[in-house]
């Protein structure tokens, strides 16, 4: 993986990428890789998480002290209302949200039928959110906000969903890739989130929910709904590559994403 260091603000608990948190899941800056023709994408500016309804009030200090000045939860409706974000008492961001469900019964939720969940169910459960998600119109008009937000707004920029692993690692994987990152560390970023040291906080907000559905839930299915796996990035870009030629022209067509766009998002996020 071709990654610089991120930098870190003094006094700021991190253990690499990610942050300390202890309400928070998967809270990391997704800056720090190198693009193509030399450069890196910027730390400190562009960080991924995910939901903060349990946010203690130490993780919404080192949130605001993050200047982060636009959030952009691709969660539903139900999901908001079942898991309201906490906020810092100076929280002044604009928050970007989709009027209706983004996604079709989430993992965390259950739902998708009464079934044991095996490893192999719980893969191809989560393969399908990926093929679906190219064609999600919920999801192409919040990642075209996305990327509108990220091209008009100043300061910092958090994307999250419920756990921080899906949604939200596409849309930083689409981001990274527009900035001219290669595949393999779009990969390596994606699957970062199997490394983060908050898992215990993910489990406590919904294996309940989970186990209350499907029963007791074998380590290897559970990571397979939980964690990340390549194969999960990997579909998602095939089925892109299939309708659409390449990533760059589903940007183009899909989300807005023209040559000049990108060259401003460049301009914006590569030092």
């Amino acid at each position: 993986m071709i990654r610089e260091t991120p930098s870190q603000a003094p006094n700021t608990p991190r253990t690499g990428s990610f942050y300390v948190t202890q309400g928070i899941h998967n809270l990391r800056d997704y800056g720090g890789y190198r693009v193509a023709g030399g450069g890196q994408v910027r730390s400190g500016v562009l960080f991924r998480s995910g939901q903060h309804m349990e946010a203690s009030d130490n993780d919404l200090a080192l949130l605001d002290s993050l200047d982060i000045r636009t959030v952009i939860d691709l969660r539903g409706v139900s999901e908001r209302d079942g898991f309201p974000c906490r906020r810092h008492p100076s929280f002044a961001a604009q928050v970007i949200a989709y009027d209706g469900e983004t996604s079709n019964s989430p993992p965390h939720e259950g739902g998708g039928g009464q079934v044991v969940m095996t490893p192999e169910r719980a893969r191809e459960r989560m393969l399908a959110v990926y093929t679906r998600m190219p064609v999600n119109p919920a999801m192409i008009d919040m990642f075209t906000r996305y990327f509108n937000a990220l091209d008009e707004n100043d300061g910092g920029s958090l994307v999250h969903c419920f756990a921080g692993k899906d949604r939200t690692g596409i849309a930083a994987a689409l981001l990274l890739h527009t900035l001219g990152v290669h595949h393999d560390d779009i990969v390596d970023e994606f699957l970062l989130t199997n490394a983060a040291p908050t898992r215990e906080i993910l489990e406590r907000q919904s294996l309940p929910r989970m186990e209350a559905h499907y029963g007791a839930i074998e380590p290897e299915a559970l990571h397979n709904l939980m964690g990340v796996l390549p194969e999960y990035i990997d579909t998602y870009f095939a089925e892109i590559t299939r309708d659409h030629g390449s990533m760059d022209a589903y940007l183009a067509a899909r989300l807005g994403v023209d040559e000049a766009r990108k060259e401003r998002l460049r301009d914006r996020f590569v030092a």
